[in-house]
């Protein structure tokens, strides 16, 4: 009925879905690389930088860190539970080979396979203000829904299974200080607001065993 485009393939198992994520890694991750004190001196700018085309090396090992702490989190669980198989939940640059496939010119890094996304020409960070004088949008969905909806869960299924995120961390530290929540304190899924994030310390389940049974992975 649907042709060949798109094509619909069934995931094994939704906790592959929400490992795969790919906005929960590239949107916080892109923002952190741009707009982190780092690398902005908290002065407007005058142009909108390229959003996806504008990753420089900076923010590849940005995400680079944390893609593979999340396939951490894949390996780990399929030790875990006999069976399980996480194949979809794959790095984000084979995300990228695998859904953009003839549209990059340079497929040889991650940073090369954003650069050169045709699909990307042109779209910007979000910000406001006018030319000369643009701030970034630090509100913007990228950060306020793919963080809490997103990063956070495969933060909180890292914690359960003591796989260590420091990139990771340091994105959703400063991110939940852009969108004015408290979900990290002292390292720890245990902010006042994470209940309102997807991550399973939001909803009471705080060892590998509860994860395992309510995920209904065996």
């Amino acid at each position: 009925l649907l042709g060949v485009f798109p094509n619909i393939v069934e995931s094994p198992n939704n906790l592959g879905v929400s490992l795969r994520n790919p906005g929960a890694v590239i949107h916080p991750g892109v923002m952190y690389g741009r707009w982190c004190p780092e690398k902005w001196d908290g002065n407007p700018v005058d142009e909108k930088p390229l959003f996806y085309q504008g990753v420089d090396d900076y923010t590849e090992k940005v995400l680079v860190g944390m893609t593979d702490e999340v396939q951490a989190i894949c390996r780990r669980m399929e030790k875990l539970v006999p069976g399980l198989s996480l194949k979809d939940a794959c790095t984000l640059k084979q995300w990228y080979l695998d859904c953009y496939d003839g549209q990059m010119s340079d497929t040889s890094t991650l940073k090369g396979c954003m650069n050169t996304n045709k699909a990307y020409n042109g779209l910007t960070h979000p910000c406001l203000g006018e030319p000369g004088n643009f701030m970034p949008d630090l509100k913007y969905r990228y950060l306020a829904e793919d963080v809490p909806t997103g990063l956070c869960f495969s933060k909180g299924l890292a914690e359960i299974l003591g796989i260590p995120t420091p990139t990771i961390d340091k994105v959703m530290l400063w991110a939940q200080e852009c969108i004015g929540l408290e979900i990290m304190v002292d390292g720890k899924m245990q902010g006042k607001d994470v209940g309102k994030t997807r991550a399973p310390q939001g909803m009471g389940i705080t060892t590998t065993e509860q994860f395992i049974e309510l995920a209904k992975l065996k």
